[in-house]
């Protein structure tokens, strides 16, 4: 009986200890995250309210709020994926730095690569074409030496009877 009285005690004192670290971290504001952090995640986003400028150096007043407000956001632990849903709730997809792949935005994915195949492919026939004669020339040529030769040969004989 003394021994499940001491037991009782221990678990009791252990539970209440642990208790109080969780009430004590509870109690600590979580850290502010740093410039570094919030500008991670502003140079993904555009400010709404400007053209083409990253949220990150943006000097408006509005730009600085939402960069307070992505410091709040990382401060009650919010991840950077769901700050950046959250704007693009508020303002819509022309705040993402990369579009999303959907809709007609998966054309800026593939449209890229298929020019810059399609200019290889065009390149190499043209190098090709330029190293081999074309055949249309070939009998031109020769047709001229053989011209020449009758115009030479007919010069010839003028001198030779003159």
């Amino acid at each position: 009986m003394k021994s499940s009285r001491i037991l009782a005690l221990t678990l009791l004192t252990a539970l209440l200890t642990f208790g109080m670290i969780l009430a004590v971290q509870a109690q600590e504001p979580a850290p502010t995250p740093s410039d570094n952090q919030v500008n991670a995640i502003a140079k993904q986003l555009y400010c709404p309210v400007c053209e083409n400028v990253p949220l990150d150096v943006c000097p408006t007043q509005a730009c600085a709020q939402w960069r307070a407000l992505i410091s709040q956001k990382l401060t009650e632990g919010w991840s950077e994926t769901q700050i950046k849903d959250y704007f693009v709730e508020q303002y819509g997809d022309r705040v993402l730095g990369t579009p999303p792949p959907r809709g007609l935005n998966w054309l800026v994915y593939i449209i890229p690569p298929l020019v810059i195949l399609g200019g290889v492919i065009l390149l190499y026939r043209v190098l090709a074409s330029m190293k081999k004669p074309s055949p249309s020339l070939a009998p031109a040529q020769n047709q001229t030496s053989s011209q020449k030769d009758e115009y030479i040969e007919r010069l010839e004989e003028e001198l030779r009877s003159k």
